[in-house]
Formats: C-alpha cells, sequence, structure tokens
C-alpha cells in the first residue's frame, strides 16, 4: 500500500459533504491576501468596539482551526479525530493576559487538560506558550542577561513553580507538554526554563519537548548542541522541530533596531536545516524523542525514507508527526491511515479570547506560497469524487 498526500478519499472522510463546502468556501475567501487583512483588521476593531460578531467568527474561520470553546468540546473533537487514527495535542488557546491573577489562573485550566488527555488514548500530548504564564517584559529582561532585581527574580521563580505544577502533573499522567517557540528576543529564558523542566522530568522518557524553529540560521548548531548536552546530563531531548511562526515580525524589528535578522536568507535555507535536523534526529532516537511539526509534504516524504532506510518502526514511540487542525488533513489522514504516529494541534478556548490564534491561521494560509490553493485544490477534488466526476 502506497502512501499517498493527494488521497483525498482518506484526507476528508471524517467530514460531510457540507463541511467539505464550508471548508472550501473559507479557503478561497483566505485566498485572497486583501480580503484577509481588511478581515483581520475589520474583526479586531469590532471586538474592540464589542459588536457582535463572535457567532459569525464561531461559523467560520473558529469552526475551521479549533476544536471548540471548552475542554469537553475539545475532547468530542478529539474523539472525531481517533475514530481514524489522528491524535491531538490539548492547546489552550487564550492569549494576551498580563497580570499575575491571570498566570495563576491558567495554570488549572493545564491540569484539567493534562487530566483530560489521561482519560483519552489518542490526546498524547498538551500544549503551552510560555508567555501565557510570564510577562513579555520579563521575558525580554531574562532573555538579555541583564540582572534582575529581586522583584523580578521573585516574579520568574513564580513562572518556573507555574510550569513545573504543570509538568509534574504530566508526568505523573505520562502525559507530554510541548513548549511552544516564541520571538528570539525573549527565548533564552524559554529555552533556559524547557532545559530545567527536561532535566526533572525526562529521565527515562519524553515528557516534555522544547521547540527548535529552523527558519533561524542560528537553530541547527544549537539543535546539535542539546542532543549532546542532554545525551551528557543524563536525560531525553524532547525535540520539536518546526519552521517557525514569527518570520516577518523577526526581520521588521531586526530592521528596525539594526541588528542582522535571526531569519534565514531564503526558503531553500530554512528547507535544507529542517531537513537536515530531522534526519539527524532520527539518527539519534536513543537520545532524544522527535515531534515533526510541518505541513511540508516533502519534508514527511524524506522523514519517511530515512525511518525505513534506518529500520525505523513507523509507531516508533519517539516519532510523532503533527499538522494543525483544520490545514494539511491530506497529510495528517493519510499518514495515521498508514500507521505513523500523527497528532493535530487542537486549539480550544472563547471564541474572543482566541482570535489572535485564528488571525495567524489565516494570514499564515495566505503568505505561505501555494498552501491555500494546495487546500483548495484538494477539497474540491474530493468534492467532485463524491459528485461522481
Amino acid at each position: 500500500m502506497i502512501l499517498e498526500f493527494d488521497n483525498t478519499a482518506v484526507a476528508f472522510e471524517y467530514k460531510s459533504d457540507r463541511e467539505l463546502k464550508k471548508a472550501h468556501l473559507l479557503f478561497s475567501l483566505i485566498e485572497s491576501p486583501w480580503i484577509t487583512r481588511a478581515g483581520s483588521a475589520l474583526t479586531l476593531q469590532a471586538i474592540r468596539w464589542k459588536l457582535p460578531i463572535t457567532g459569525i467568527i464561531k461559523n467560520t474561520i473558529f469552526r475551521q482551526f479549533c476544536g471548540g470553546e471548552t475542554l469537553e468540546e475539545a475532547a468530542l473533537t478529539a474523539d472525531v479525530l481517533g475514530k481514524y487514527g489522528v491524535g491531538a495535542i490539548l492547546d489552550y488557546g487564550v492569549e494576551g493576559k498580563a497580570t499575575e491573577e491571570d498566570f495563576d489562573r491558567a495554570v488549572p485550566e493545564f491540569i484539567k487538560a493534562i487530566d483530560c488527555a489521561a482519560s483519552r488514548k489518542n490526546i498524547p500530548f498538551i500544549s503551552l506558550k510560555v508567555t501565557g504564564f510570564a510577562s513579555f517584559g520579563l521575558l525580554e529582561k531574562k532573555h538579555s542577561g541583564a540582572e534582575l532585581s529581586d522583584e523580578e527574580k521573585a516574579a520568574w521563580q513564580r513562572v518556573i513553580n507555574r510550569i513545573s505544577t504543570i509538568c509534574e502533573a504530566a508526568f505523573q499522567k505520562q502525559i507530554k507538554v510541548l513548549i511552544d517557540a516564541e520571538e528570539t528576543w525573549i527565548q533564552e529564558g524559554i529555552n533556559e526554563l524547557s532545559d530545567e523542566m527536561m532535566m526533572r522530568f525526562n529521565r527515562k522518557t519524553a515528557i516534555v519537548y522544547n521547540t527548535f524553529q529552523m527558519y533561524c540560521h542560528g537553530t541547527l548548531p544549537w539543535l546539535y548542541a542539546e542532543i549532546e548536552k542532554a545525551s551528557t546530563r543524563g536525560y531525553i531531548l524532547g525535540a520539536k522541530l518546526v519552521r517557525g511562526a514569527y518570520m516577518e515580525k523577526e526581520r521588521k524589528r531586526a530592521q528596525e533596531m539594526g541588528y542582522p535578522s535571526p531569519i534565514q536568507p531564503n526558503k531553500e535555507a530554512t528547507d535544507n536545516d529542517y531537513n537536515t535536523g530531522v534526519a539527524h534526529c532520527l539518527q539519534n532516537l536513543d537520545k532524544l524523542a522527535l515531534f515533526i511539526g510541518t505541513h511540508n509534504e516533502k519534508s514527511c516524504i524524506l522523514a519517511i525514507q530515512k525511518m525505513k532506510e534506518l529500520g525505523i518502526h513507523n509507531q516508533h514511540p519517539h516519532v510523532f508527526f503533527s499538522q494543525l487542525y483544520g490545514m494539511s488533513d491530506n497529510i495528517s489522514f493519510n499518514l495515521a491511515h498508514h500507521q505513523y504516529n500523527i497528532a493535530k494541534y487542537l486549539p480550544y478556548g472563547p471564541v474572543k479570547d482566541v482570535v489572535p490564534y485564528l488571525l495567524r491561521r489565516a494570514e499564515e494560509n495566505t503568505s505561505v506560497a501555494g498552501q491555500t490553493g494546495r487546500e483548495l485544490s484538494l477539497l474540491k477534488k474530493e468534492i467532485m469524487r463524491r459528485k461522481g466526476h
């Protein structure tokens, strides 16, 4: 049986005819950059003015890219994915909180997600962003290496305690925790925190994963160094490899502040580092657990070929593929059909709180060359197949 990413019968088996048509309409709108930009601006303005647009968002872009407004709704969406061998990553998608009270309130939400994941076979991961538990300013200062004040040291300790509480709960239930990468100018504190959690909880198996953004030209050598550091210190590295999510923002800031851009000079360099990194990780599964986060079909094919070359079983516990919910179902469901470990990022939360996430997804589909066109052609192909054409 040959793995084919354009097998739409497998890719969209879980969608009804109506859902297929709605998805096709949505991606048709997203395909236009000016509609996406205008829609994003109007959405943010409408929310600021408290206009009643929540229902429109919920029935369109939210339903496409999110698992639900509550953990219970997300769990039901995960159950649907599970029927087709696709796992889920619970991602409490609320962003932009800023107070210590908000940060403290987030912790029990993630504990609930861990408990939910532990009650289901197809939810192996939860995901978190450290900016959900720490102020951006504190992370910025931590990254800079400047001496923290006593008050800031106490605040940083509270951040460590929050993340530690979540990782401890995950360790007890054997649920994996993906720590997302963020902007490069706040990343050092996140890396330090990730290393500390891996050293505590990854002694026998990978529970905590840090994220490596391969669109930064310094990431590949850092990945190599992290593999050796973990090996030397006696823990298993959790390595989530992605291309990256903040390219335009990173380049703009570097230009405005007059420092060299951390971003690769072109897409080819990013692709080369990504595929090289995945291949290197696959050769070192005794030292690490690999999470291949990509919507790039070629990268998935190269990873599969490398697994076969090295004799790595499709369901090796140290290899997971992943895509975002609502995107690249042709990759996810066909990988699952061939019994590879695959899990979809499944964000959830109140509609108005996950709008920043939703707008990034719309912009990503517009900016990534060929992404929306690929989604549209596959959806159209399946619609026509079901009509018997």
